[in-house]
């Protein structure tokens, strides 16, 4: 999936662990895991919204979306290595 969640790194920059965010949060730590690992498909707003109040940042320092799949990437990268060797 092009979206990527940043929790690790934001989380990292404030001292905070993945626990301390799912209290804070009022979430369970496994939802918060899943959507730490890019494997939600979706978000709710209101929990986005207390992410972004807990952690102090905006949607768009804890979202990101890129518009090359990583799958794609891997596939392109394995595709030029084949072709210098």
């Amino acid at each position: 999936m092009p979206i990527t969640v940043h929790i690790d790194r934001l989380l990292d920059e404030r001292g905070m662990t993945l626990t301390d965010l799912a209290q804070r949060v009022d979430i369970t730590l496994a939802n918060l895991s899943i959507l730490k690992t890019n494997k939600a498909r979706a978000v709710r707003f209101s929990t986005l919204e207390a992410i972004c109040r807990e952690l102090d940042c905006q949607p768009g320092d804890v979202l990101s979306w890129d518009a090359l799949p990583s799958a794609v990437r891997r596939s392109a990268r394995g595709s030029r290595r084949q072709q210098s060797a």
